[in-house]
């Protein structure tokens, strides 16, 4: 069952294609409307998510591996299990220390995340 456009309410994981988001990153954009957005983000060992900010609310699940998350000029390291949260417009990224995989919350959601339908 469809929502509106190509949302679904069930999302299988082979649906959904990988994107590369920066060296040694890539995402899967896995749900949203414009109230909220689920992303799955996996890091090679290294891989830098570099200080940024925006203005949505963001909060991130360590699926699996070793992160250093700065938020706001904060570093803590952070392993599966674990999980962050990040005020709107406020500075923040991480540096992958172990491979593993984030699972991104976002409200509203990302529309630079989103491709333009033709």
């Amino acid at each position: 069952m469809k929502i509106t456009g190509k949302l679904k309410v069930f999302i299988e994981d082979s649906e959904v294609s990988w994107e590369i988001a920066a060296p040694g990153i890539r995402r899967k954009v896995m749900a949203w409307d414009e109230r909220v957005m689920m992303v799955r983000v996996e890091f090679e060992k290294g891989a830098v998510g570099t200080l940024h900010q925006h203005l949505h609310s963001q909060i991130s699940h360590v699926q699996s591996g070793v992160f250093e998350i700065e938020i706001g000029g904060e570093t803590k390291i952070l392993r599966q299990g674990d999980a962050f949260y990040v005020p709107p417009n406020l500075l923040h990224g991480a540096v992958c220390l172990e491979p593993g995989v984030l699972i991104d919350i976002f409200s509203p959601m990302r529309q630079d995340f989103v491709k333009p339908t033709s």
